[in-house]
């Protein structure tokens, strides 16, 4: 269904040929994404699910990067639910896991791409606004709490490859990475 702005044009279609420039801090948090897809690249499974304590596994930051964005994207600014455990089992504060890498990067992927459905219409009046999650105002407004997530990508970029080079994997990728697709721009009204 296509999401219409207030003048009732068709903004998003739910194609990405869809004519629309993107928010700049949504085009930061694809960047965040790609970045931390990119140092997990030739992780196994075994050594994705292998916990060195008190760090959690790579699996687990996968799903807990998921869950962030699935509470924030999905839950919040969709009312909607695609995952009705995942906060129980890669959540802040809950009890340490080593969940399936497959399985854990299955599940960001749809999360993800669920979130964008929201993400990619955001205009710069709308990052000031309060989303409500139950009944309640959140204290940050939408632009900070994306803030936030990209943030959060970037604290678990530098541990997933503090946790590769503790399980001794060579030849990890440089960060930061090719930033042509994120380069620096100023929104034109």
């Amino acid at each position: 269904m296509p999401f219409l702005d207030s003048n009732y044009r068709v903004i998003y279609t739910g194609l990405k040929e869809t004519p629309m420039t993107l928010h700049p801090l949504v085009i930061q948090l694809h960047f965040a994404r790609s970045e931390f897809m990119r140092g997990l690249t030739g992780v196994s499974e075994d050594d994705a699910q292998h916990r060195i304590q008190p760090m959690n596994s790579l699996s687990w930051i996968v799903g807990h990067l998921a869950n962030q964005e699935h509470r924030y994207w999905v839950m919040m600014a969709q009312g909607q639910t695609l995952f009705l455990d995942l906060n129980d089992r890669v959540g802040y504060g809950k009890p340490a896991s080593t969940p399936s890498l497959e399985e854990m990067v299955s599940t960001w992927k749809q999360v993800i791409q669920k979130a964008d459905l929201f993400l990619e219409c955001l205009n710069p009046e709308q990052l000031l606004t309060y989303m409500l999650w139950k009944g309640e105002r959140r204290d940050e407004s939408i632009g900070t709490m994306l803030m936030r997530n990209i943030y959060h990508y970037w604290y678990h970029i530098g541990e997933s490859q503090a946790i590769r080079q503790v399980l001794g994997h060579k030849d990890l990728a440089e960060y930061v990475g090719d930033m042509t697709e994120a380069a620096y721009q100023i929104i034109q009204p």
